[in-house]
This record gives C-alpha cells, sequence and structure tokens, in this order.
C-alpha cells in the first residue's frame, strides 16, 4: 500500500505519543523537585548566599525547558578576627547545605566543611580561654572569600 505525502503529515504531526509524554511528565518532576532543592539553600543561606539559584537545563521533546541541575553559591570563608561568629556562621552554612528534602553528596560535603569550620573556631575559643596563643585565622584567612557552590 502506497502512503500518500498527505497521510505521511498527518501521521508526523499527531498529538505527542505516550512516550513523549512520560518523558515530559519525569522532566516536569524533576525540574520541581531541583528548584524546591536549590529554594530550599537559598532561604537557608541568607546572607551568605552570593548568588541566586542558577539551573543547568534540558529540552524536552515539547520543546521546553527543564531543570535537571542547580546550584546556590554560599560564602564558606570563616571570619578571621572573631572565631564566634564564623561559629555562628558555619552553624548557617550547615543549616543550607541540609535544607533540602534529599541533601546531595555535595551538600553533606558543604556541611561536613562548616562543622569542621566551627570545630577550628571552638578549638580557638578554648585556647583563649587557657591562655594560649590560637592559631585561629592563619589558614582560614586565605580562605577568604572562597565560595562553595550547593551542587543538586
Amino acid at each position: 500500500m502506497e502512503v500518500s505525502a498527505a497521510t505521511s503529515r498527518s501521521v508526523s504531526n499527531q498529538p505527542a505519543t505516550a512516550e513523549k509524554l512520560r518523558v515530559i511528565a519525569q522532566l516536569a518532576t524533576i525540574d520541581r523537585k531541583v528548584r524546591a532543592h536549590e529554594q530550599a539553600h537559598l532561604a537557608a543561606a541568607g546572607a551568605y548566599a552570593t548568588t541566586g539559584a542558577s539551573y543547568t537545563f534540558q529540552v524536552g521533546p515539547d520543546g521546553q525547558r527543564y531543570a535537571v541541575g542547580g546550584e546556590v553559591g554560599i560564602d564558606v570563608s570563616p571570619d578571621p578576627s572573631d572565631p564566634q561568629r564564623t561559629i555562628d556562621k558555619a552553624r548557617t552554612i550547615e543549616a543550607a547545605a541540609y535544607a533540602p528534602a534529599d541533601p546531595s553528596p555535595q551538600d553533606r560535603e558543604v556541611a561536613a566543611a562548616a562543622a569542621q569550620m566551627a570545630a577550628q573556631a571552638e578549638r580557638e575559643i578554648a585556647s583563649r580561654g587557657s591562655g594560649e596563643t590560637g592559631s585561629y585565622g592563619l589558614r582560614e584567612a586565605a580562605q577568604v572569600g572562597q565560595l562553595i557552590n550547593l551542587v543538586a
């Protein structure tokens, strides 16, 4: 049987197939999760967010762009002059890293680094109380301005 050009066009212009609809639904779900994940970081980071959420997109079979990855820049530098401020900041950074319902491996790394930064600052406070000269601010000061991106 011969297929005419008109029949061929009508077949190719059919509504999206079940597979395309499944892919679109999947991408839409991922998009919602990624955006919620990054917004959770952003909201918890407060003043320490150095950038808004930025996204990596994938174009779906419907021609729409769907967020499939994202990040929020966070200032993770300690305060070289005040260990207590560093502790407070580290707690905020850790909370921002764990803010999403499903923290990524990168989020967990950021949280661990923040916990280490807080522990170093706590050691500095303790050493000041015992009369020792602390080393706070030497290695940490070299990190001022360092950013870690929270990646979904």
